[in-house]
């Protein structure tokens, strides 16, 4: 399983920890999205910054699909 990592609130005035954790994620601007796999270490770093990032689970099929529209928009 993967997972959708949206931007969606600015990291501007945030700790620093939160803002590293988004950094680690690969998130830098507004709506910016990224997709990681569904893993423990990825969950948490998600639930510390939940209030700043909007998340949607993919599963194979879904997630093939979307990496194959970003390839195709670059």
């Amino acid at each position: 399983m993967k997972i959708k990592i949206t931007l969606k609130r600015s990291f501007i005035g945030k700790c620093k920890k939160h803002r590293r954790i988004l950094e680690s994620l690969g998130l830098r601007k507004l709506n910016q999205s990224v997709m990681h796999n569904d893993i423990p270490s990825v969950r948490g770093m998600v639930d510390k910054v939940s209030y700043m990032v909007e998340t949607v689970r993919l599963k194979g099929q879904e997630a093939r699909k979307l990496k194959n529209e970003e390839i195709r928009e670059k």
